[in-house]
């Protein structure tokens, strides 16, 4: 499915310009140009990079270009940069970064929140351009738009932990692009959640959808793992699962971004969320949210036994376990911004091990 460009040069950047390499790099992995020890090779054209690694695994993974390379590259480190817990992989092609579960991240049991999970995987997924955007992108004001999302969690992380999430991108289709994250325990290397999703290209003025130019294709493909990785490689995973019309009116219907029902929140924990997105929502836009229980599959408990390590997979029934349908939709004229599933489990002390 990926195949790389012929061209050393792929990204579009001078390659006389570390700065502008540096740029590329980082505004489409996710990381910062401080983060990165860089080697600067004129062997066939080419440009190396290497992950900075610590001496001591508990401190920060700081990297900076050395001598001439940091004069070249015009390189300033910031604070932010120095405390920043973060790096390139070896290979390059995919970005870690470490994180602590603050006090105010936590709910009243002490784990981390949904809110701050998704939190996490956009400080990592995302550039300080926002939209991980290429040198050609930026030209023809292009970017990246999220069209479809999925977050599985298996177990939240508690009040002090140190989470270590990895992301990456790769090519999908000839239409848009996806980027995937795993998510570990850092004392363990547990797996605690996956998410992936799926991206299409906008013209950010026309806000209409384009095709992804071979241009643009070549200039991102050199940041992509050479062979397809995949956070879910199980077939019919549950990020692949559509979503049935929701009837109106729901079960549950408010106006506002709160649609679920207390007592659900009081006894289940959210384990996997998956959201398709139709259209944009403006700031000063009156949204409904209506929420209605999804009824399950005859095979959906045998299914929940398998890799993608549900925490209810040990239920007897699914009274413990619990699935909704939600729809966005603007109140003026009943437009459809999003449609999304929720799968809830109930709430436990324990969790269990899981893996890739």
């Amino acid at each position: 499915m990926l195949k790389l460009p012929s061209s050393s040069n792929a990204t579009g950047a001078d390659i006389s310009s570390p700065k502008a390499l540096i740029e590329n790099h980082r505004r489409f992995l996710g990381a910062s140009s401080s983060r990165l020890k860089i080697s600067i090779c004129r062997r066939n054209a080419a440009v190396s990079w290497e992950a900075y690694s610590s001496a001591s695994s508990s401190a920060p993974i700081v990297a900076e270009p050395q001598g001439k390379d940091a004069a070249a590259a015009g390189f300033e480190k910031s604070v932010a940069d120095r405390l920043r817990q973060g790096s390139l992989t070896e290979d390059g092609l995919s970005y870690k970064e470490k994180f602590i579960v603050r006090c105010y991240e936590v709910g009243i049991n002490k784990t981390a929140t949904v809110e701050t999970i998704a939190n996490l995987l956009q400080s990592v997924g995302f550039s300080t351009d926002g939209f991980a955007t290429t040198t050609t992108m930026r030209k023809l004001h292009l970017i990246w738009v999220t069209a479809r999302m999925h977050i599985e969690i298996y177990k939240y992380p508690a009040w002090s932990d140190v989470v270590e999430i990895e992301t990456w991108c790769q090519s999908e289709g000839r239409i848009g692009t996806r980027r995937d994250w795993i998510l570990k325990d850092y004392a363990t290397q547990e797996v605690i959640g996956r998410a992936t999703s799926k991206w299409v290209m906008m013209n950010q003025d026309t806000r209409r959808l384009e095709k992804v130019s071979d241009d643009v294709r070549e200039e991102y493909l050199v940041f992509c793992p050479r062979e397809p990785r995949l956070a879910f490689p199980e077939e019919k995973n549950g990020s692949l699962k559509k979503f049935a019309k929701l009837e109106d009116p729901a079960q549950y219907s408010r106006q506002g971004l709160v649609s679920m029902p207390q007592e659900i929140i009081d006894t289940h924990e959210l384990e996997t969320i998956t959201l398709d997105y139709r259209r944009e929502c403006q700031h000063d836009d009156v949204v409904d949210s209506l929420t209605s229980p999804e009824p399950f599959e005859d095979t959906k408990l045998s299914e929940l036994n398998g890799s993608n390590g549900s925490a209810a997979a040990a239920a007897e029934g699914n009274e413990d376990y619990c699935q909704f349908l939600h729809l966005l939709r603007l109140s003026g004229d009943g437009l459809e911004i999003n449609r999304g599933r929720t799968e809830w489990r109930k709430k436990q002390t324990r969790y269990a091990n899981h893996s890739v």
